[in-house]
């Protein structure tokens, strides 16, 4: 256990952040303990912005999160930090304040990655769509009943906008650059059926397609997107859904090792600086945190799911506390919800060589799929089939041989195909000859 004397900063009012203060206390911390954020509010529960909030069904300032034990901390909202001295171990934020620590926990997750052009990025009825801030300026032009809507980008985010504008009969239309929506997560195969469901509920959906500007009407309002095959959307309200940057540019001058997709950890948590040592008075946890993962060797991972800040900043607390921990190796998890489908995953797709349907019928829109990579298991996804999802969840977990075995009395045996992941290149999906042979 660390001196009870000891000054614990926590940098980022975050999900992470709070359930890593809430474990630090748990775990028998009884010193200081300072918590900064860049906004002005509490933490608050991020998965509702891109659909209650922007139906009006959930009012943007009841998506607090509720504190689980008490913390005596000491809040510090409404600026960020902006630079982190690790010799004389000070924070220092917005502004010109000085916050010593003698542990850190980080934990600033990420921000919407912004249009290329800030200019256009700045046009009324420009949206792009992170914080309890942005989903409530989106959701007050929305009530103002826009005449099209437009959505550049086909990831969660994006297929979520576009649900919850089509639950306010609201026209829309989603240009997405890959050959289908969720292309470059499940796969051209399955991002069909995604795109099959928007396109069922009245979605306009232009794939393999890229917005090269915003155009204005002459008073600083966007009112309409032109393509780079010369067509144009027109478009009174438009959000931009381009993923996600870490918010990790405060670090600079650290030493610490990071960039743009996350701060790189150690197995246990802890921060690596430039030489990739630990600074082992330092921990991270949630989206900035980029760590290596038993099931997916090779390389370090960041992930943007809830389940993951909650349990990674458990973990980050109890590391700091000075609890003895294994290392962190949950497996991910992930869910969304459009247009009244509920999709579940666990483990994550990337480099997976073929894909099998275990369950059910991706035509009758109630399925589990499981990805395999070199004959193992490495994820299952489930469309409104939760229940058969954790049976598939325990392979991925052991990373037991792919293709599984088939499910059911009557199941026969699985045919494997290729995902067809977006080439990296640009130059479109994958296919048979690159991602696996059909061993159908």
């Amino acid at each position: 256990m660390i001196d009870p004397e000891s000054r614990v900063v926590i940098v980022g009012a975050s999900l992470a952040g709070l359930r890593g203060a809430e474990s630090l206390r748990r775990s028998g911390f009884a010193g200081s303990l300072t918590i900064v954020g860049a906004e002005p509010h509490r933490p608050y529960d991020r998965p509702p912005l891109s659909k209650a909030v922007l139906t009006g069904a959930v009012a943007p300032d009841a998506t607090g999160l509720p504190n689980l034990v008490a913390l005596d901390a000491d809040w510090r909202l409404g600026a960020p930090a902006v630079g982190l001295d690790r010799t004389k171990r000070i924070v220092t934020r917005e502004g010109g304040e000085t916050i010593a620590y003698d542990r850190l926990l980080i934990a600033t997750g990420a921000s919407a990655r912004a249009w290329p052009d800030a200019a256009e990025g700045r046009l009324a009825g420009v949206h792009t769509l992170r914080s309890r801030d942005d989903a409530e300026a989106l959701r007050r032009d929305l009530a103002a009943r826009p005449a099209q809507v437009l959505v550049i980008g086909g990831g969660f985010i994006g297929c979520e906008v576009a649900a919850a504008c089509r639950d306010l009969d609201l026209p829309v239309t989603l240009v997405e650059t890959g050959p289908t929506l969720l292309a470059s997560v499940l796969g051209a195969h399955l991002g069909a059926v995604v795109q099959t469901l928007h396109e069922t509920r009245g979605v306009t959906i232009r794939c393999s397609a890229k917005v090269e500007a915003l155009e204005d009407d002459g008073t600083g309002r966007v009112r309409r997107a032109r393509l780079a095959d010369g067509s144009a959307v027109p478009a009174d309200l438009v959000v931009v859904a381009l993923g996600a940057v870490r918010n990790t540019g405060w670090l600079a001058g650290s030493g610490l090792a990071f960039d743009e997709g996350g701060l790189d950890c150690d197995a246990q948590g802890y921060v690596l600086d430039e030489d990739e040592q630990p600074d082992t008075r330092i921990a991270a946890a949630g989206d900035v945190a980029r760590f290596p993962h038993p099931l997916y060797p090779g390389h370090r991972i960041a992930l943007e799911h809830w389940g993951h800040a909650v349990a990674q900043g458990e973990h980050a607390g109890r590391l700091l506390a000075g609890c003895e921990t294994a290392r962190y190796a949950d497996v991910p998890a992930f869910w969304s919800s459009q247009g009244g489908i509920t999709i579940k995953s666990v483990g994550l797709t990337k480099g997976a060589d073929g894909v099998v349907i275990a369950r059910g019928d991706p035509k009758e829109g109630r399925f589990v799929a499981v990805y395999g990579q070199e004959g193992r298991c490495i994820a299952a996804l489930s469309f409104d089939s939760a229940r058969w999802l954790p049976a598939y969840a325990d392979k991925v977990a052991a990373g037991a041989p792919f293709p599984p075995e088939p499910g059911g009395v009557d199941a026969g045996p699985l045919r494997v195909f290729a995902p067809g992941f977006p080439d990296p290149s640009g130059s479109g999906p994958d296919d048979p000859a690159r991602a696996g042979k059909d061993e159908s």
